[in-house]
């Protein structure tokens, strides 16, 4: 079976937020790049999203100039580079069309956020018949306040809220909502050593 690795929003503009002090891996741009090295060996499809919100000032409008791939992350000629505008890879882009034509029935999903663009995108894929296998390591999050929560806190406040959702506890939630539903979980020491 054909395989792909899609590579999602691994881009400066995370890095840009005062929350990437509290992310949960990073690392991520290393451990993403152990699975593009492994992909590219075997002979995968490696795909780049980019996730991009034009015109709106922040750090995901293009304009503002950190909507790239972290550094050590580099698309080759001839590997798909794909930009976004909604949670998942597949909706504004051509990522399935492109899939399909390639033959691909199975993809490793990888990227930022852990909970939201990567979670989301292997459950469509999984919806559009792919097996899907989520590479958990090689996907990093943020603490998530609470909903009621004042969005402007300091990230101090946000971590010390006992109300807040700690990445150990993302992680785990979508580890359970995935595995033998969605995807397959799985590690980038596992996914490496076949």
């Amino acid at each position: 079976m054909q395989r792909a690795l899609i590579v999602i929003d691994v881009q400066e503009s995370f890095r840009q937020r005062p929350n990437w002090a509290a992310t949960s891996n990073p690392d991520i741009a290393k451990q993403v790049g152990r699975l593009v090295d492994h992909a590219r060996a075997e002979g995968d499809l490696v795909v780049w999203v980019l996730h991009s919100e034009p015109g709106t000032g922040d750090v995901f409008d293009p304009a503002e100039g950190f909507v790239t791939y972290i550094d050590g992350l580099e698309p080759r000629p001839g590997e798909p580079e794909l930009v976004k505008t909604s949670h998942n890879a597949f909706t504004t882009t051509n990522l399935h069309q492109i899939l399909t034509q390639r033959g691909i029935g199975e993809v490793l999903i990888s990227g930022i956020r852990t909970e939201q663009c990567c979670e989301t995108t292997a459950r469509v894929a999984s919806d559009l018949g792919f097996q899907v296998v989520f590479v958990i390591d090689a996907t990093a999050t943020h603490p998530i306040p609470h909903r009621d929560a004042d969005p402007d806190r300091p990230l101090e406040e946000v971590l010390a809220d006992p109300a807040t959702l700690q990445t150990a506890d993302v992680i785990a939630r979508t580890e359970y909502a995935l595995a033998g539903r969605f995807a397959t979980v799985s590690t980038v020491d596992e996914v490496t050593a076949h």
